[in-house]
């Protein structure tokens, strides 16, 4: 809460009986924001800092995609001046809360100026062949790929998972400091400081990530899902598909097999699980495999605590996940 300095000098002139009659407006309460999942949360936070402290509202190990807002969402969805997510793409379960709060402002950071937005890559198997700078997706499909319109819709659509890229983050958080600056004219300064600190740390992160990935840039891999293309492209990583099409839906006894066979025929190095689903589809891929590694990559930072440096651990998590696996540490 921030205070009207007018209050401390009506009790220095001896007016003091005067703050039981002053009207409460005297004192503003600092901005209210709320943020969706906790990697775009830490960057709020890190432009927020010294200022104020953003809501969240998917925490612990939640999923977005299947999260279901509890009746204090609601409210602090209602009450808040600003609430920044990824968009419909990722976060579904806001669209109709967010129509419902005519007084709030939504910011759906997948749109923001800057941000590269890449296409959902259809199936669950993948190789990615470079020619030049260009990279393309040749997707194999299986019977069961196409199982029901949902995943048709789903596949067809824009990746949202952009926060792994992290100049990506960079754009998002010129649009994060542009935006507060708007709803918070009086702390303009702060967020621009902030968020000009911020962009010189996610630069400083892009490169260490890059040069310490660097050795793993040829080892193949399987992901849980399809995560992780933005992080795979911007440090030319080498993942060849995804368990899973969607995390919702377990995939039927044919994929798994053309799976199997596939971590077989392209030697496979490792197969990835996440901590938001359970990693016994994994132990069946990876069953019979030779030399197939386990490990775990997390793009939601489950364990970390939110604040702003969530987002660098969840990054650096990710690198450290993959060169453990990746290069046998």
């Amino acid at each position: 809460m921030q205070c009207n300095p007018f209050l401390g000098k009506l009790s220095q002139t001896g007016l003091g009986v005067l703050l039981f009659l002053l009207p409460l407006t005297l004192c503003a309460a600092s901005l209210e924001v709320a943020v969706s999942i906790k990697p775009v949360h830490s960057l709020v936070a890190g432009v927020m800092q010294g200022v104020g402290e953003p809501r969240l509202l998917v925490a612990g190990g939640a999923s977005p995609h299947d999260y279901s807002l509890r009746p204090n969402d609601i409210r602090a969805i209602e009450g808040a001046s600003v609430v920044f997510w990824i968009g419909p793409d990722l976060e579904s379960f806001l669209v109709k809360p967010l129509a419902n709060a005519r007084k709030t402002r939504s910011v759906a950071l997948l749109d923001a100026p800057g941000v590269t937005v890449l296409t959902l890559r259809a199936g669950g198997a993948w190789e990615r062949h470079q020619h030049g700078h260009e990279s393309h997706d040749h997707a194999t499909h299986g019977a069961d790929d196409h199982d029901n319109g949902h995943e048709q819709d789903h596949e067809a659509g824009r990746d949202p998972h952009v926060w792994l890229d992290p100049v990506n983050a960079a754009a998002m958080v010129s649009r994060i400091s542009a935006v507060l600056s708007e709803a918070d004219p009086s702390h303009q300064a702060d967020y621009a400081r902030n968020g000009a600190a911020l962009i010189e740390r996610l630069d400083r992160l892009n490169q260490q990530l890059a040069s310490a990935l660097a050795p793993v840039r040829e080892q193949p891999y399987l992901v849980f899902h399809d995560a992780y293309q933005y992080f795979e492209r911007r440090y030319g990583l080498k993942a060849v598909g995804s368990v899973v099409l969607s995390p919702e839906q377990r995939p039927g006894a044919k994929r798994v097999g053309e799976i199997q066979a596939r971590v077989r025929d392209l030697k496979v190095r490792c197969v990835f699980s996440e901590p938001q689903f359970q990693p016994a589809l994994v132990d069946t891929i990876i069953a019979g495999g030779n030399n197939v590694r386990r490990g775990v990559l997390d793009p939601l930072g489950a364990n970390l605590s939110a604040g702003p440096d969530a987002y660098f651990q969840l990054l650096q998590g990710l690198a450290d996940s993959l060169l453990g696996c990746l290069g046998g540490r």
